[in-house]
């Protein structure tokens, strides 16, 4: 499969694990790490993982920390046109990478799908360990993202999301993401309505994989007031759907 992943860093230096990312590395054609302005040792730790692959890990150097959504933008706009398959996968490799394998495989073996988004769900013989918090923040804003796509999304912030590369993604990719933490839900928005002239993405092109397993790792960026404002965000997302009818 021509699988393209990209994995946004910004001072990760200390959550970095270098043999599971090599791991990953082997799993997929090709990784780009996009340094987001780091100011720790994080630089140093690609550069040295890129040496120990290099027909399989690149790294792109981001002047200034811009955020996780433009790092992983300037990603994928990196890779859409050399890869079939694209998406982004969490440093810290909450998902294992064996669930990445899985959906990479979903979205081969279905011609008709578009996107594999990986699903955070608790069931019966899966390993979802989650902080209770995080999870009913989680909840919230995952039924605001749903009413707001106006599609049964369960959950839209997992960091493993897979696309089959298209005109409605690169088209998706043309412009920067508003706001640093509701990058997902924007990604799909225009996905799904994308700017005149595109074919949009329809919701049954859009699957949702529950993991097998998931666990919570330490040192996430993500505060109590960032989610606030994402949920906030949600509203623009919903003006901007509008305004693209």
């Amino acid at each position: 499969m021509s699988v393209a992943v990209v994995v946004p860093c910004f001072d990760e230096a200390a959550r970095l694990d270098s043999a599971g990312l090599t791991e990953l590395a082997d799993a997929v054609a090709l990784v780009v790490f996009v340094d987001d302005g780091s100011t720790d040792a994080t630089p140093a730790v690609l550069a040295a993982l890129a040496s120990t692959r290099p027909d399989r890990v690149e790294v792109l150097q981001q002047p200034a920390n811009t955020g996780k959504a433009e790092a992983v933008r300037a990603g994928l706009r990196h890779v859409a046109d050399r890869y079939d398959i694209v998406g982004y996968f969490d440093a810290d490799l909450a998902t294992p990478v064996g669930e990445l394998v899985r959906m990479a495989e979903l979205l081969d073996g279905r011609p008709d799908c578009q996107a594999v988004l990986a699903s955070r769900v608790a069931l019966l013989g899966h390993s979802v360990q989650r902080r209770a918090a995080r999870h009913y923040l989680g909840r919230m804003y995952a039924t605001g993202a749903s009413l707001v796509l106006g599609v049964p999304v369960y959950d839209t912030q997992c960091g493993a999301k897979l696309f089959r590369t298209s005109p409605a993604l690169r088209a998706a990719l043309d412009t920067a993401f508003p706001d640093r933490w509701s990058f997902d839900v924007e990604l799909l928005a225009r996905l799904l309505r994308p700017a005149p002239g595109v074919e949009p993405v329809g919701a049954d092109q859009l699957v949702e994989m529950p993991l097998r397993e998931w666990s919570d790792v330490g040192g996430s960026k993500l505060r109590p007031t960032a989610a606030a404002r994402s949920l906030i965000a949600l509203a623009g997302v919903r003006r901007r759907m509008r305004l693209r009818r």
